[in-house]
């Protein structure tokens, strides 16, 4: 193939938004039930809903399970996870519309175990699991009242009720402001679970916590203010594993007793470590159901462990001796044991989208057979950028501290079919993942390759707050949030610049929900390097999130930012709105209706404040999404118009053949492009 030479942008690429959209699957989570594994679909061509997924391990056909009109989706901390839960061929789920929990057997229609609440939707379920005599389900219900009274109003408890049948839900544990976890020991007698508190999330201080059911006796096992906890998981000895970062990693560890132990914490056996390294297995608590280690029948643990933005592979020994494993995979989402020897995971890379897998371990070197293969794109591997970990010298924190270090995933420009003019370089799209304490992913994304194929550079920040360096760099973010962030983000930019692989004056900027935030930010700078940027559904007004936001985020501020209100000021000073006089660059907004973390209202006041200044701006607002756009065709719009909205700013034609339809951007004609 002859390369044609076109400006940096306006390749034609085969990787269009209908092709992102086009069968499109996002993989959430498995579960393994007797030798089948179940694993849950979002499908953008189905509206957005979430399907179940049964594959036979007899013959390898799979099967959906939930009938038309029902949506496996749980609003618990708006964030959801773990909505469902499987044995014995029995399914249990919460559906979306009416965020009750069903029951669905083989053959049958789903069937409500829970009672129409005094208001819609207003109790919640997640996190289940059954009994080993499979007669009752635990699970976490979020309840909302009537009458509302905001998120202080809001109840997270752990309830029981009945597996087969209707029955009104037992309270097991209250008062905590969050809980989670729930998880029977392997003769029914007691409960573990995890419990944290206001101004803490799950990632900041946990508690491990064991509830004897006879007894009622409640022993705190693991946990504490500066520690986080999660993942418990029994064994069939009667011993606890869970992860922790203790160690300033989250690693892995064993309760083996119950009562007071050394130091308050365990029993007569107390804590050990288990896996011990500077890596992390554990992950942010944003969604209920996460799965980063399986212990096996031989005593045996696999787990995921993230290290320099990439997941690896490893098993523990009985005896101790932790061992890599060679796969082709750099992100695990889940493991989870699959009989003798072997998980089943959720795993991806570079070059192929997340996939269903099965790691069989039995013969030493492990094999991996594909469950669910990801979609075959048609695409010649030359159109994959391939993401390379880089890390950079950013500002300190603190006037007198040392500099820093930030990391992030870098995606040159690739397409065999162009060239760029002699001498040019391509802009640079900075992204900034939500969360923040979330990450960026080392796996094929084809709304990152929608870019980089146009002759886009890409940067995926691992921020100072990000996961994946361990607690001390999460924590750079606590007080400093707008701040730290905005200044690694920049420092990329900027270094990537530098480096000669990207064009200093076509830096670009864009995020959503926290990442949107950022993106703001950086643009309110008098000293911002960014051409333009992309806000999608981010915060503009601190003050105003922190009074109208939902409960798992309502004091999340409080340690990003200061405690609210005694910390107003700052709040202020903070808030993108109040410099809305230094915002000059051209923005793009994209707004869910329906979002019930960062309402309309966030993007409302600053797309207002843009129009009265007469800066450059474009609104897209789609009814019925909440945070993240779920609808395909929603999807393909955001896309398309992100695209036209830089064309037109940086002065780049878009392909014709794709027929896109350009984003109106006011005010445009009285500043010109860039």
């Amino acid at each position: 193939m002859t390369a044609v030479e076109r400006p940096y942008g306006s390749w034609l690429t085969p990787i269009t938004s209908e092709l992102v959209v086009d069968g499109a699957v996002r993989l959430g989570e498995v579960r393994v039930d007797g030798a089948d594994p179940v694993w849950s679909e979002l499908r953008p061509s189905e509206g957005g809903r979430t399907q179940l997924v049964r594959r036979s391990a007899s013959d390898g056909g799979g099967v959906d399970l939930l009938p038309a009109g029902f949506d496996a989706r749980t609003a618990v901390h708006e964030y959801g996870g773990a909505a469902w839960w499987v044995r014995d061929g029995i399914t249990w789920f919460t559906n979306w519309a009416d965020q009750r929990l069903y029951r669905l057997a083989p053959g049958a229609d789903p069937e409500p175990l829970t009672a129409e609440p005094p208001v819609p939707r207003g109790d919640r379920f997640a996190d289940g699991v059954l009994s080993p005599d499979g007669a009752v389900i635990v699970c976490v219900r979020e309840r909302h009242p009537v009458g509302g009274g905001g998120a202080s109003a809001v109840r997270n408890e752990i309830v029981r009720l009945a597996a087969d049948r209707p029955s009104e839900p037992e309270v097991l544990v209250t008062g905590p402001d969050f809980v989670a976890a729930p998880r029977f020991s392997p003769d029914g007698r007691a409960l573990a679970y995890l419990r944290w508190n206001h101004p803490s999330m799950p990632w900041d201080a946990t508690e491990l916590v064991r509830l004897d059911l006879v007894s009622g006796e409640s022993t705190v096992l693991a946990g504490g203010p500066a520690e986080s906890v999660s993942e418990p998981r029994w064994t069939p000895d009667g011993a606890l594993w869970f992860v922790s970062d203790r160690s300033g990693w989250w690693n892995l560890y064993r309760e083996s007793g119950v009562g007071g132990g050394a130091g308050g914490v365990g029993g007569a056996g107390g804590v050990e470590p288990m896996v011990l390294l500077d890596a992390e297995i554990g992950m942010p608590g944003w969604a209920f159901g996460s799965a980063r280690y399986a212990v096996l029948a031989d005593g045996r643990v696999v787990f995921a462990r993230q290290r320099d933005g990439y997941d690896g592979l490893a098993v523990r020994e009985v005896d101790g001796t932790v061992t890599e494993l060679d796969l082709p995979f750099s992100s695990y989402t889940s493991v989870l044991a699959a009989g003798p020897g072997a998980v089943v995971a959720i795993a991806g890379s570079p070059t192929a989208g997340s996939t269903v897998v099965r790691i069989d371990l039995s013969a030493g070197q492990p094999v991996a057979t594909t469950l669910r293969p990801p979609r075959d794109l048609g695409l010649a591997p030359e159109y994959l950028s391939v993401p390379e970990h880089v890390s950079f010298p950013s500002p300190a924190a603190a006037p007198g501290a040392a500099e820093r270090t930030a990391h992030a995933l870098f995606y040159p420009p690739a397409n065999p079919a162009y060239r760029a003019p002699t001498g040019a370089l391509p802009p640079l799209l900075v992204v900034i993942h939500g969360g923040p304490t979330s990450s960026a992913q080392p796996v094929l994304q084809l709304g990152v390759q929608y870019w980089t194929s146009r002759g886009f550079a890409v940067v995926d920040v691992n921020y100072g707050g990000s996961t994946g360096y361990g607690r001390a760099y999460r924590e750079e973010l606590l007080g400093n949030w707008g701040l730290v962030d905005v200044a690694d983000c920049i420092a990329a930019a900027s270094w990537l610049a530098e480096q000669g692989r990207a064009d200093p004056a076509r830096l670009c900027i864009r995020g959503g929900s926290a990442g949107g935030y950022t993106t703001l930010a950086a643009l309110v700078r008098a000293d911002t390097p960014f051409a333009a940027g992309a806000d999608h559904f981010g915060v503009s007004d601190l003050a105003a999130l922190a009074a109208e936001t939902h409960k798992f985020e309502s004091r999340y501020l409080d340690r990003l930012v200061g405690p609210y209100p005694e910390a107003m000021e700052v709040y202020r000073k903070r808030s993108p709105i109040t410099h809305v006089d230094q915002l000059a660059r051209p923005l793009i907004v994209l707004q869910g209706s329906e979002d019930a973390v960062v309402p309309p209202s966030q993007s409302e006041v600053i797309v207002e404040a843009l129009r009265a200044k007469g800066v450059p701006v474009a609104y897209l607002l789609f009814d019925g999404e909440q945070h993240g756009f779920r609808r395909a065709e929603n999807i393909r719009r955001a896309m398309d118009a992100e695209l036209s909205f830089y064309g037109q700013v940086l002065g780049f034609e878009l392909p014709a053949e794709e027929g896109i339809e350009p984003v109106t951007i006011e005010n445009l004609s009285t500043t010109g492009a860039r």
